[in-house]
């Protein structure tokens, strides 16, 4: 009989009374319920509470996606986890059925411009946006970005004051489908999507260089 994991209760997760192929079937189907189940991304560490114990995570959601190929939504890698997304191409359909935009923050081409400033700087503070910009950065701005839980407070600068930096978050990598924030986008993919102007940011942007950088954007 199959061997009942602490963690999942009476949840059977070896599944050792069912043949090999049986068992993969089975374990493809709790990760996929939990994923869709699930209004967030899902970690590897909660997905092993319900698989066997030397089960591998990766090769079951490849196989999951392989069968959902042909499904109007996929699984996405988002935020160190997974998630369901409805697929990209479907955004006019779902556009025409529900009208307006299909994100679930709504966010002007200003604001925008400032995220993806400080996406791209972090931590980085309110001045130095605003030097960045060429224009004043509202504190505004700043609230409303924090009130999506799109940013956050970074490390105090060094500057005199220690002014306060900003910092993106996990629910900006979920918005966007990120998984970590080495997948930016590079500037004229965000202007090719209707995100940006044609040039409204030039050459200032540059992606986050090191993992530290990285680590610390998401504290």
């Amino acid at each position: 009989m199959g061997r009942p994991s602490r963690d999942a209760g009476l949840l059977d997760t070896e599944l050792d009374a069912l043949p090999p192929d049986l068992r993969w079937r089975e374990w493809m189907t709790r990760v996929e319920a939990v994923i869709f189940a699930s209004p967030e991304p899902v970690t590897r560490q909660l997905l092993a509470g319900v698989v066997g114990r030397d089960c591998s995570i990766d090769l079951l959601i490849e196989d999951i996606v392989t069968e959902l190929a042909p499904r109007p939504y996929e699984i996405v890698a988002v935020a160190g986890g997974w998630q369901f997304r409805t697929r990209p191409r479907q955004a006019d359909v779902l556009k025409a059925a529900f009208g307006g935009t299909t994100t679930g923050a709504e966010i002007t081409e200003g604001e925008m411009l400032v995220l993806a400033s400080i996406a791209y700087h972090q931590p980085v503070t309110r001045a130095a946006l605003s030097d960045m910009l060429g224009r004043e950065v509202s504190r505004d701005i700043i609230g409303h970005l924090r009130r999506l839980d799109m940013i956050a407070s970074g490390p105090r600068s060094p500057q005199p004051g220690a002014p306060y930096t900003y910092v993106t978050t996990r629910k900006f990598l979920e918005q966007f489908g990120l998984d970590t924030l080495r997948d930016l986008p590079d500037i004229e993919a965000l202007e090719d999507a209707g995100l940006l102007s044609q040039g409204a940011v030039g050459d200032k942007m540059a992606p986050i260089a090191n993992e530290e950088d990285e680590a610390g954007a998401l504290e």
